[in-house]
């Protein structure tokens, strides 16, 4: 080969060469996938100087604001970059405590503290599923000594919400509590929460709240009628078999809550009276009042007393006179009964009870399975119903005097066709879409090293082949024998060559030349 053929060949089998190495290292190329979305520039400085000094392959998204790396490193990276602290979410928390400054001044020990626990309140905000970021600004004010200085706390929450997410009112409830009961002196009401579009939704106004409904209490009633749903079907299944009873029970619950005392007195019976106090006082003598005319009888002293042997009696209208400075006071105090009673009525009483349930006809087994669609039912006999009737009653605790009731239908059921739902395309498969994706790599890689080889490689062999063949042509050619024989034979193969050329190039050509020559021979 001459020079420029050798150069050409060398191009051609390091392109091909290229193309090999860059095809298979692309084929090995591992997939990446997301490990942090950037929330803050800081962090994300922070997270490529980590993955630098660990040697760690890593990417940008096209919007630069999510960092890929292999997908096989992702859980390790991410427990590795935990370790360091990292992602801090653009917040401090109580790191700051850590770094304190000797001599600090008071005031700015009670800033940081403030800082640090805005931010860790910011980040447990930030751990709900429906929050994407938080911020926390607290008011606390200085405190006194004075009471009438006294300030309460208070604190301001801004959320940044996902896309498409909301927040309930018991998500919102639950994070103001998570604010007031981490800040001292901080109650709920002095908590205020807005979302990205700085709308107030700590104190959004529910309308069936204030009409006295709400969400807990209507799952409650759901509940309660359902359990009643399941007790009649499970009672009435066995007898007339699956799919062949409906119920439905609509319960009217009380969910007003009653706290009553009551405080009763009754009078105690005659035989159950209780003293509870008795007060007795008796005043006065029963000695005569003086009487007579004084004189010398009167001053003089009374005689000693003697006892007579006989009590004289008394005269009726001397009597009073003996006793009219005696008196007795009494004062008697009894017990009185006392009831007290506090009554406190729990909510979720069942008021009243609406019943339906329906029953299909009855369906005998056919003589043919084929046959199955075409069976009429026939309806169920009055014994049937009354004894459904009585079971249902039973089943839901039927009571009368709150006004329950209970209807029991026979009907025969239509039968619903149940929508079918397509399964989804196989092509649409994930599994199959990815190993379709890995398997065009490789066919992508096969496609194009076989055009590189019929297109490039091949005709350039190939033209490398003729040109040898010539030069090996030319070299025996020379080196044949120069006597006239030598020369004729020459001649002669030369000639034939050259024909045989022209027949393969020309076959038109050499077909009419040689009926030429039969034309002639004839003539």
């Amino acid at each position: 080969m001459g020079a420029s053929q050798k150069l050409l060949s060398l191009i051609v089998l390091a392109m091909l060469a290229a193309v090999v190495i860059v095809g298979v290292m692309w084929a090995r190329e591992p997939s990446y996938a997301v490990l942090f979305s950037i929330q803050d520039e800081k962090d994300g400085g922070q997270i490529v100087a980590a993955l630098q000094q660990q040697n760690i392959p890593y990417r940008f998204s096209q919007s630069g604001h999510t960092i890929l790396v292999p997908q096989a490193l992702v859980h390790d990276t991410r427990l590795k970059l935990a370790g360091q602290g990292l992602p801090k979410g653009g917040l401090a928390g109580f790191e700051l405590m850590e770094n304190q400054k000797l001599g600090i001044s008071q005031f700015a020990e009670q800033v940081n503290f403030q800082r640090g626990l805005e931010g860790e309140l910011a980040r447990s905000i930030q751990s709900l599923a429906a929050v994407k970021g938080a911020r926390v600004h607290l008011a606390i004010p200085k405190q006194s000594a004075f009471l009438r200085e006294d300030q309460k706390a208070s604190a301001s929450v801004l959320v940044s919400l996902a896309p498409g997410r909301s927040l309930d009112q018991a998500q919102v409830a639950g994070i103001v509590n998570l604010v007031a009961f981490s800040v001292p002196q901080l109650t709920p009401k002095n908590v205020s929460v807005i979302d990205q579009e700085g709308k107030l939704i700590s104190q959004q106004v529910d309308p069936t709240r204030d009409a006295g409904l709400d969400a807990a209490q209507i799952r409650f009633v759901r509940e309660i009628e359902n359990a009643y749903v399941q007790r009649i079907e499970s009672i009435l299944v066995p007898i007339v078999g699956n799919n062949n009873v409906r119920a439905q029970v609509a319960a009217d619950i009380d969910f007003s809550q009653t706290d009553q005392v009551a405080e009763t007195y009754r009078p105690n019976p005659a035989p159950a009276t209780a003293i509870r106090s008795q007060l007795t006082s008796e005043t006065g003598s029963g000695a005569p009042a003086a009487a007579g005319i004084p004189g010398a009888l009167s001053n003089q002293p009374p005689a000693p007393a003697t006892a007579p042997l006989a009590q004289p009696a008394q005269s009726a209208a001397a009597a009073p006179a003996a006793q009219q400075n005696y008196s007795r006071n009494s004062t008697v105090n009894y017990e009185i009964d006392k009831t007290v009673r506090h009554t406190k009525v729990a909510p979720g009483a069942v008021r009243r009870l609406s019943v339906a349930v329906v029953v299909n006809y009855r369906k005998d087994a056919p003589k043919d399975p084929k046959d199955a669609a075409k069976v009429q039912g026939t309806p169920l006999s009055e014994n049937d119903l009354k004894q459904i009737n009585e079971l249902a009653r039973e089943a839901v605790g039927f009571n009368k005097e709150r006004g329950d009731t209970l209807n029991v239908a026979n009907a025969p059921f239509t039968a619903v066709e149940k929508e079918v739902v397509p399964d989804a395309p196989i092509w649409q498969s994930p599994t199959l879409i990815s190993t379709l994706l890995e398997a065009g790599r490789y066919l992508l890689i096969a496609v194009a090293v076989f055009w590189l080889w019929t297109r490039i490689v091949k005709p350039v062999l190939l033209s490398f082949a003729e040109a040898a063949t010539r030069a090996a042509a030319e070299r025996a050619a020379a080196t044949v024998d120069e006597t006239p024989q030598g020369v004729q034979q020459h001649n002669y193969e030369t000639k034939l060559a050259a024909a045989r050329e022209m027949a393969k190039q020309d076959p038109k050509a050499v077909a009419a030349m040689i009926k030429d020559w039969v034309g002639r021979g004839e003539g």
